[in-house]
């Protein structure tokens, strides 16, 4: 069994916590290419991404109405972190075929949600925090009037995989928290959803 983290809406967090999760690739994303769509993203310096991340967070605010995520602490060590929010603000989601192949629904559905990337620090892996962070950014989502959350994790098939393809998760982590299968559009994809 792994431990359990105490895990918080972002705007409750620190923003040095936030960063301290956030390294490596990690950081110079900070989380931002999948709202932007790649378009907008790559021209942007990593200190404008951290910047416009840092607004959309409102860390270190915590009587703040919106925030576009969740912390993950063990004890008091900021350890995890994963993306929430509604589908319909993920650009780059909204302009890949992958998980809509096979789907004809509305892309700009408010009702559903999406946890499109999340990150555990390193030195903290392979602990169960993954599957943690999953079960509480959907909650999350839930407690904001989300009607269905999805995900898009990977099967690793085993094979080693970097940061940067397996931000998006593992399967098991989100079966875990309830979430089924609605599509498989590519060998390795898998398109995950939780209906409340």
């Amino acid at each position: 069994m792994s431990d359990l983290l105490r895990i918080v809406p972002a705007n409750e967090a620190s923003w040095d916590d936030l960063r301290a999760i956030l390294t490596g690739m990690a950081d110079r994303c900070s989380c931002t290419r999948e709202r932007l769509g790649d378009g907008d993203w790559f021209p942007m310096s990593a200190a404008e991404r951290a910047s416009l991340f840092r607004a959309e967070t409102n860390c270190d605010d915590p009587r703040a109405t919106e925030t576009i995520g969740v912390v993950g602490y063990l004890d008091d060590e900021p350890v995890a972190w994963a993306a929430v929010d509604r589908r319909s603000v993920y650009g780059r989601l909204r302009g890949s075929s992958v998980p809509w192949k096979g789907r004809w629904e509305d892309k700009t559905d408010e009702s559903v949600w999406a946890i499109p990337c999340l990150h555990v620090r390193k030195g903290f892996r392979g602990r169960g925090f993954t599957a943690q962070m999953v079960a509480a950014a959907a909650e999350h989502a839930r407690e904001r009037g989300a009607e269905a959350v999805e995900g898009y994790p990977m099967l690793t098939e085993g094979k080693e995989v970097t940061w940067d393809e397996f931000r998006v998760g593992p399967v098991s982590a989100f079966a875990s928290a309830g979430f089924v299968e609605v599509s498989h559009p590519t060998k390795r994809r898998v398109v995950m959803r939780l209906e409340f």
